[in-house]
C-alpha cells in the first residue's frame, strides 16, 4: 500500500534561521550606497561559447570557487546538494552517486546516465560509467551543471551534463592541512606560474579517513598537472594529467533492525554469505586521466577546438559473493567547428563537430576468500565503441531574444568476447527559446530529448551473466523557466517547471547478494525547481558584520512509474524508488569583524522510497552544518585562513546512500552523526 507523502521539517530551527537572517538583514536599509552596487552577471561557458546566463535556453547552475570552499571539502556532496533537481549520495567515505532531475535507480555505486567532463574533456568513459571520486574536491575550482537531458551537444545522457574545471583563478603556491573525526586528515599543495605565453600548475592532495562505520576507512592520493600554451595572436594548446590511487572499504548495507541497534556496524553475515568485514570488501581505483585541446583561431568568425584524451584503470572490488579485477583503456576525440556571423543587431554561431571514443575492459572473477582471491568464476573481455555528431545553431537578436537548435546522431556498440551488439542509432534533438523582458528578467522554454544506453556494468553485473537483451533509456524533456534580477543583481531567482517521460527506464534489481538490471516501462517526472540567490549586504569596511549573503534551494519531485511490471508484480503509478518528494536547502554567509566569516546550512530531505513496491521507506531528516573562518592573516610573509566547522549539528540518525531494492531490506547505509573539522590554508604569491 502507498503511504501519503509527508514532509515535516523542524520548524523552530528554521523559524530561528529566517529570524536571525531578518535582523541582519535589517542593516541593508542603513547604508544607501550599496544598494547602488550592480553584481556582475554570471557567464556560462558549456555551451561551445560564453553566454551571459540570463540568454541561456536552459536550466544551469554555476558553482563559483568560494562557493565550492564553503565546506570542510573532503566531499562535494554538501555543495552539490545545494544545486536544485541534483542529488548527491554518499555510501561510505569514497562512495559517491549522483543524479539529476531523476533516481539512483541504475546506480547501487558510481555515477550513470550523467555525462561529466573535465576541463572540456569527456570524463565518462565510452560505457556511461564514471569515477567522480578520483578526483579530490580542492582541485575543483568552478562546476557547471547543465540539467535535464543534452545530447544534442554531449551524447548520451538521460539526466544531465555537469563540467568541472580544475585551472586556478591564480598562479603561485598554496597549500592546506586539516584534519577531524573519525581520523579524517587532509592536504594538499599546489604550485603554478602564469606568463604572456605559458602557464602552468601542478597540485597533490592526500585525504584519509576511518570512517563512522567498521568497514569504512578511505584514502586516496590525487595528483594533478597543467599547462597552457598560447601562440600565434589568439591560439592555445592544452594539457590535463591526473593520477589518482583510491582505495575504499565498503561496510555493506544494513536492514531496518540492524540500523536501529548498531548503525556503526559493517553488514553482518547472513546464511551462507560471510559478512563485510570478513572478507574485507573495499574498492582500489588506480587511474591516469589525460588529454590535450588545441584552440586555433582561422579568422575573427571561424574557430577550431580539437582535444585527445585517454584514461587506464586498475580496478579491483573483493566483493560479499565474489573478488572482481577490471583493467579499464578508453580513449577518444572530441572536435568541432564554430563560425560566427554578426551585424549591429544580430549575431548567429553555427557549430558542427563530433565526439567519438573506444572504450576495452578485462573483467575477471574470482571467488573471494576474506579478502583474497581465490578460483577463477568467469573471465570477459568487453569492447565498447560510442560516437555522437552533433551541430547547434543560435540566434541572437539584439540581446533580447535568443533562439538555438541542435541535433546529434548518436551510436553506441559494445561485444563480449565472439559476441556483438548494436543499439539502434538516436537521433537527439533540441530546441530552446530565451526572451529577455527586462535586462535582468527573462523567460524560457525547451524541449529535448534524451538517451542513455546501459553501461558493460550493467549488462554483466554482479552476477556474471551477460544480458543482452538491455536497451537504452529515452525520453522527452519539455520544459519552461524564469530568471529574474532585481535591487542592482543582488537578489536573483532562477525557476523552472518541467516534465520528463522516459520509456524503457533501466532499474536495478537484487536476487541474494546477486545484482541485475531491467528495463521498465517507463516513468513520468514531473517536477519543480527554485533557487534564491539575496546579498542582503554588500561587503562594506566598518561594522560587526560587514557582509551577508543567503542562499534558498527548493525542490520538488512528482516522480512515478507509467508502466512496470515484474514478474506477476505491478509498480505502475508507484513513487519512483530512491527520489525524495521534497528537498529544501538554506545557506547564510556572513562576514564579520575582524576578517571573520561565518556560513551555515540547512539541508531538509523529505523520506523516501526504498524499493519499486513502496513498501519500505527512509525517513525524513534535517542537516545542520556551519563553519567559522578567520581569514587573510599575515604570517610569515603568507597569507592563512583559519577554519574550523561541524557537520550533522543536530546529531541526526540517518542513512545517506541508501541500496535501493536491496534483497532482505538491506536498504540503509548510516551516515556520520555530530563530527568537527578544522585546519589552515596558506597562500604565497
Amino acid at each position: 500500500m502507498n503511504r501519503p507523502l509527508t514532509f515535516i521539517p523542524r520548524n523552530r530551527l528554521l523559524i530561528a534561521f529566517i529570524v536571525s537572517v531578518a535582523s541582519i538583514g535589517t542593516a541593508i536599509g542603513q547604508d544607501a550606497d550599496t544598494l547602488k552596487q550592480k553584481l556582475n552577471e554570471v557567464v556560462i561557458t558549456g555551451y561551445l561559447s560564453r553566454q551571459p546566463i540570463a540568454q541561456v535556453p536552459a536550466s544551469v547552475a554555476v558553482l563559483s570557487s568560494q562557493a565550492l570552499a564553503t565546506g570542510s571539502q573532503q566531499s562535494l556532496l554538501p555543495v552539490i546538494n545545494t544545486v536544485p533537481g541534483v542529488r548527491m549520495e554518499e555510501r561510505s567515505p569514497g562512495s559517491y552517486r549522483l543524479s539529476i532531475r531523476g533516481s539512483l535507480l541504475r546506480s547501487p555505486f558510481g555515477i550513470r546516465n550523467v555525462k561529466i567532463y573535465l576541463n572540456d574533456l569527456p570524463f565518462t568513459d565510452a560505457s556511461g560509467n564514471t569515477y567522480l571520486n578520483l578526483v579530490d574536491p580542492v582541485f575543483i575550482t568552478r562546476a557547471e551543471i547543465l540539467k535535464g537531458p543534452d545530447g544534442s551537444l554531449f551524447g548520451a545522457n538521460s539526466g544531465g551534463v555537469v563540467l568541472f574545471d580544475t585551472r586556478p583563478d591564480s598562479s603561485g603556491i598554496a597549500g592546506s592541512i586539516s584534519g577531524g573525526s573519525y581520523g579524517l586528515l587532509r592536504q594538499h599543495a599546489r604550485v603554478g606560474g602564469n606568463s604572456k605565453k605559458f602557464s602552468w600548475n601542478i597540485g597533490e592532495a592526500y585525504q584519509r579517513s576511518d570512517g563512522y562505520r567498521e568497514q569504512s576507512a578511505m584514502k586516496r592520493l590525487n595528483l594533478l598537472g597543467l599547462a597552457t600554451m598560447r601562440y600565434g595572436t589568439s591560439n592555445s594548446l592544452s594539457v590535463t594529467a591526473m593520477f589518482s590511487d583510491l582505495h575504499y572499504e565498503t561496510p555493506g548495507g544494513l536492514n531496518e533492525a540492524q540500523f536501529k541497534e548498531n548503525p556503526e556496524q559493517a553488514r553482518p553475515a547472513a546464511g551462507p554469505s560471510a559478512g563485510a568485514k570478513t572478507q574485507h570488501a573495499g574498492i582500489y581505483n588506480s587511474t591516469f586521466f589525460g588529454g590535450l585541446t588545441n584552440e586555433f583561431i582561422f579568422t575573427p568568425s571561424l574557430r577550431h577546438v580539437i582535444s585527445v584524451f585517454g584514461t587506464f584503470t586498475d580496478y579491483k572490488n573483493p566483493f560479499i559473493t565474489n573478488y572482481e579485477l577490471r583493467n579499464e583503456k578508453n580513449g577518444g576525440v572530441r572536435s568541432f567547428f564554430e563560425y560566427t556571423y554578426n551585424t549591429s543587431s544580430l549575431t548567429v554561431k553555427a557549430y558542427a563537430g563530433i565526439e567519438g571514443q573506444i572504450g576495452y575492459q578485462q573483467i575477471s572473477n574470482y571467488e573471494n576468500i576474506e579478502g583474497k582471491k581465490g578460483p577463477l568464476l568467469s573471465d570477459d573481455d568487453a569492447h565498447i565503441r560510442q560516437g555522437v555528431y552533433f551541430s547547434k545553431v543560435t540566434l541572437d537578436l539584439s540581446s533580447r531574444f535568443t533562439a538555438e537548435a541542435a541535433l546529434s546522431l548518436n551510436q553506441y556498440r559494445y561485444s563480449f568476447n565472439e559476441g556483438d551488439a548494436q543499439l539502434e542509432n538516436e537521433w537527439m534533438p533540441r530546441v530552446g527559446l530565451t526572451y529577455r523582458i527586462l535586462n535582468d528578467v527573462s523567460v524560457r522554454a525547451s524541449v529535448s530529448k534524451g538517451y542513455s544506453p546501459p553501461t558493460i556494468a550493467e549488462i554483466r553485473p554482479s552476477g556474471n551473466e551477460i544480458n543482452t537483451n538491455l536497451k537504452a533509456e529515452s525520453g522527452w524533456n519539455k520544459e519552461i523557466g524564469l530568471r529574474l534580477g532585481i535591487w542592482n543583481g543582488r537578489v536573483q531567482l532562477d525557476g523552472s517547471i518541467f516534465r520528463y517521460d522516459l520509456t524503457n527506464a533501466i532499474v536495478r534489481r537484487t536476487t541474494d547478494d546477486t545484482d541485475y538490471f531491467l528495463n521498465a516501462g517507463g516513468t513520468t517526472q514531473t517536477g519543480a525547481e527554485l533557487l534564491l540567490n539575496a546579498t542582503l549586504l554588500p561587503k562594506k569596511t566598518t561594522g560587526f558584520v560587514t557582509g551577508v549573503n543567503l542562499m534558498l534551494s527548493y525542490t520538488r519531485s512528482h516522480f512515478r512509474f507509467d508502466t512496470y511490471t515484474v514478474d506477476v508484480n505491478d509498480y505502475s503509478g508507484n513513487r519512483l524508488t530512491g527520489v525524495p518528494a521534497s528537498n529544501v536547502v538554506c545557506a547564510l554567509s556572513a562576514d564579520l569583524v575582524n576578517r571573520l566569516t561565518l556560513f551555515i546550512q540547512s539541508t531538509n530531505v523529505s523520506r523516501l522510497p526504498l524499493n519499486d513496491a513502496n513498501s519500505a521507506y527512509a525517513g525524513n531528516y534535517q542537516l545542520l552544518q556551519a563553519k567559522l573562518t578567520w581569514n587573510n592573516i599575515r604570517l610569515w610573509n603568507a597569507n592563512m585562513n583559519f577554519f574550523a566547522g561541524a557537520d550533522n549539528l543536530l546529531n541526526q540518525k540517518y542513512s545517506l546512500g541508501n541500496d535501493i531494492n536491496a534483497f532482505g531490506g538491506r536498504y540503509y547505509n548510516a551516515a556520520p552523526l555530530r563530527n568537527f573539522y578544522g585546519g589552515v590554508t596558506v597562500m604565497l604569491r
